[in-house]
C-alpha cells in the first residue's frame, strides 16, 4: 500500500494515542476488544502516538494483517480532539489529506521539507 485508496468508504481513527511499541497482535486486539470493531473488515484502522508525529495503519489483506507506518521529521499530525467517541470515521480522500499534513479542521497543510541528507 503506497497510499490508501480514495475509494475506501470508512477509515477508523483511534482518537486516543497508543503506545507505539504495540504491533499487529496488540493493535488488532485493540480494534476488536477496545473499539468493538472487526479487525478483519475491509477497512483501515489508524493509530497515533502520544507526540502525534507517528501514524500506524492496520488492515487485513486476504490472508494476513499489514501494518503501515509513517514518521514525520518535523511538525505533528492534526488529530481529532474533544470527541465523545473512541473513533472518528474518515473516507479515503480525508485520510490522504491527513497523511499529506492537512489539518482537517482548518484545511491547512504542513510545510514541505527539503533535506540534503539523513
Amino acid at each position: 500500500m503506497m497510499r490508501p485508496s480514495r475509494k475506501l468508504a470508512a477509515i477508523y481513527l483511534c482518537v486516543a494515542p497508543v503506545d507505539f511499541r504495540q504491533s499487529i497482535n496488540s493493535l488488532s486486539m485493540l480494534v476488536e476488544t477496545g473499539l468493538g470493531l472487526d479487525p478483519f473488515a475491509a477497512t483501515l484502522y489508524v493509530f497515533i502516538n502520544k507526540n502525534r508525529d507517528k501514524i500506524k495503519i492496520l488492515y487485513w489483506e486476504k490472508n494476513g494483517f499489514c501494518l503501515w507506518y509513517k514518521r514525520l521529521e518535523k511538525q505533528r499530525f492534526q488529530w481529532p480532539k474533544n470527541t465523545d467517541s473512541a473513533t472518528v470515521i474518515l473516507n479515503g480522500e480525508e485520510i490522504n489529506w491527513l497523511l499529506y499534513g492537512f489539518d482537517l479542521s482548518t484545511n491547512k497543510p504542513h510545510k514541505t521539507l527539503h533535506f540534503s541528507s539523513v
